[in-house]
């Protein structure tokens, strides 16, 4: 993909993270990996006035490179796709559900198979920093490792995927089952999967994938 179709790539998931309500205003922000940097959102990017020019090309260090400011919370974009080279792609939001949860600072637990395709047997919430700050930076780092998402801490939620759309349709499966874990304990104490039941959800998820590749 060249830079002007990733620039405007980040745009569609900018309008389309809005458009499902998973955010609002200029919260959450977007980045993909390009070349040896990313391009982000800028500060107070939203997708009303976002223009290809507009979005921030970065090193993994954080230095601009040409014009813009890029989001606060660029720190733990690149801090990621550092550290995870799997990584093509961050998504973060505020959607309310995984605000919701992340207040309660703790990690989602295995009520739904879903979880494992998150990559373990929850998924994990940071503990919790200033926004913008290089303490969330490494805060997220830490709860994602190992993991495709987390939540942080009385702030929302992170999605890392192989691609932007895999990365949002992390976000999307992520918020969803936080509000049916919402609404589970709502109705009682859900009962999780155990350890056998974990197992074999991550052996299907293993083969699903490899299904699902391209031959």
């Amino acid at each position: 993909m060249d830079e002007n179709s990733a620039r405007r790539a980040i745009i569609d998931a900018v309008r389309f993270l809005e458009d499902k309500g998973l955010n609002h205003g200029s919260a959450g922000n977007v980045s993909m990996r390009f070349g040896d940097g990313a391009l982000i959102t800028p500060a107070g990017g939203r997708s009303a006035w976002l223009t290809p020019d507009a979005i921030v090309h970065v090193s993994l260090d954080g230095d601009v490179r040409g014009e813009g400011k890029p989001s606060s919370e660029w720190r733990f974009h690149t801090g990621i796709l550092r550290t995870r080279p799997e990584a093509e792609a961050v998504v973060h939001t505020h959607a309310d559900c995984c605000v919701a949860l992340s207040s309660l600072r703790k990690p989602m637990p295995p009520f739904h198979y879903m979880i494992a395709s998150f990559g373990g047997n929850d998924v994990p919430c940071s503990r919790y920093e200033p926004f913008g700050s290089a303490g969330l930076a490494d805060a997220a780092v830490e709860a994602i490792e190992g993991h495709l998402a987390c939540l942080l801490a009385n702030h929302g939620m992170i999605a890392m995927g192989r691609s932007l759309q895999h990365a949002l349709d992390l976000t999307v499966k992520l918020e969803t089952l936080a509000r049916q874990y919402i609404l589970a304990r709502q109705a009682g104490e859900p009962v999780l999967l155990d350890e056998r039941e974990l197992a074999e959800a991550h052996a299907r998820y293993g083969t699903y994938a490899a299904a699902a590749m391209p031959r």
